[in-house]
């Protein structure tokens, strides 16, 4: 089976990001029926103009091929969205 890609924009620095990042892995590193599922890219905005003007006022902000998850998301709503 084939990972789901995952991307988790973000930038040095943000204390958002790293609350959010601890929850995304904590659910794909530690739930059992989550680990082997999903592929998480990080992705530094600040390396990209189109990033920053798209993504800046809203990071963190997790992507996949469906839907995009914005801050602010609790764990369960971030579980909900993996799971989708």
């Amino acid at each position: 089976m084939s990972k789901t890609p995952i991307k988790f924009f973000t930038t040095a620095g943000c204390h958002l990001c790293e609350q959010a990042y601890q929850m995304l892995d904590y659910l794909v590193n530690h739930q059992d029926e989550t680990a082997d599922n999903f592929d998480i890219q990080v992705v530094e905005i600040a390396d990209d103009d189109v990033l920053v003007d798209k993504y800046g006022i809203r990071i963190p902000v997790l992507a996949s091929s469906i839907s995009e998850l914005a801050w602010p998301f609790e764990l369960e709503e971030l579980r909900l969205w993996l799971n989708q």
